[in-house]
């Protein structure tokens, strides 16, 4: 049996519990994936996959579902230390090409920076299974706002949590995540 998604969107959320599996939970129910049973996935994005909002890609969800995801999760207990969590996008300008997710996490960032990280890195992943030579720096258009790789055009997104970690040493969660939908 073959699935290959058509649908796919972002979310994101943040929990804080002094036991680290709820802050977890929290982060999931935050984002409103909680009632999902979750299969983590690698990181190609289907080629033709729409891109569709939150709320529209809620509606596809029933709880209990088996729901394929790409998620950067991060969590930490120390009080007041910056996380952050993203899952970055490269999606090409042929749309019968597959593009690439990528999942970055990482401590001092804010969510400017994860979130442009996890971006350059999904591009420059893509450019890879390519064998396409690619610098992010170099292949940055800032007038289209899109990365030229090769004579390709690609568009990069990002969603991403950043979080401070709780003054009392609660533990904190953050998650970002693209839900692949049939």
């Amino acid at each position: 049996m073959s699935f290959v998604p058509t649908k796919v969107f972002l979310t994101k959320g943040v929990g804080r519990s002094k036991d680290k599996l709820q802050s977890f939970e929290l982060a999931l129910r935050d984002a409103s994936i909680e009632t999902c049973n979750l299969v983590t996935v690698s990181s190609i994005l289907p080629p033709g996959a729409k891109i569709i909002s939150k709320k529209e890609g809620l509606n596809h969800i029933k709880p209990g579902q088996i729901t394929f995801v790409v998620m950067a999760r991060i969590e930490d207990n120390e009080p007041n230390r910056l996380m952050a969590a993203s899952v970055g996008m490269a999606i090409p300008a042929n749309r019968d090409q597959y593009g690439y997710l990528s999942e970055h996490h990482g401590f001092g960032q804010t969510e400017i920076s994860a979130g442009e990280y996890a971006e350059d890195l999904a591009a420059s992943m893509l450019a890879s299974t390519l064998g396409i030579e690619f610098d992010p720096e170099k292949a940055w258009d800032d007038k289209k706002q899109e990365f030229k790789m090769s004579g390709h055009f690609v568009k990069t997104t990002n969603i991403t949590q950043s979080a401070i970690c709780d003054k009392c040493g609660k533990w904190t969660t953050a998650i970002a995540v693209a839900v692949l939908l049939p």
